[in-house]
């Protein structure tokens, strides 16, 4: 495995995304091995071609296809992303295998900094990996998968 990393399964992921004031806001809907569940996630983020900071919150969701509904006729539909994401677990870093359907093939390093973490080891650890994996600023991408997709 990968540098160490933890098998942590595949999940099968529906992201729909609703227009919003600031931030990106969509709500996720994930089945894997022990079943299905879903979160809202807000997040923010720059769109640079460079490790960057996002502020997040993700709140869990008992019934996902009525908020749904809500939050489309409220605030407006901007799409759905469909993938496919083998995750791996190194130290604080999630390592994201994804397979995005009409997109194709992509990997995303999340360094998560809880109260144990610095942002200092975070950041070393995602440049450690792609020292490993030969992944260099060119191959950064800046913009999300929806915004890839054109919405």
């Amino acid at each position: 495995m990968l540098l160490g990393a933890k098998d942590a399964g595949v999940l099968h992921q529906t992201d729909t995304y609703f227009k919003s004031p600031s931030g990106r806001l969509k709500l996720r809907e994930i089945a894997d091995a022990t079943g299905q569940r879903a979160e809202l996630i807000w997040y923010e983020r720059t769109d640079e071609a460079k490790s960057r900071k996002s502020d997040y919150i993700v709140t869990p969701i008992a019934h996902p296809a009525e908020l749904i509904a809500s939050l489309k006729a409220s605030m407006g539909l901007r799409g759905q992303v469909i993938k496919t994401r083998h995750l791996l677990l190194w130290h604080n870093v999630r390592i994201h295998l994804d397979e995005v359907k009409n997109l194709g093939s992509f990997v995303e390093f999340e360094a998560v900094i809880t109260d144990g973490e610095s942002e200092e080891t975070g950041h070393q650890r995602l440049v450690d990996l792609c020292k490993a994996l030969f992944v260099n600023q060119s191959n950064y991408q800046t913009k999300s998968y929806a915004e890839l997709l054109g919405f």
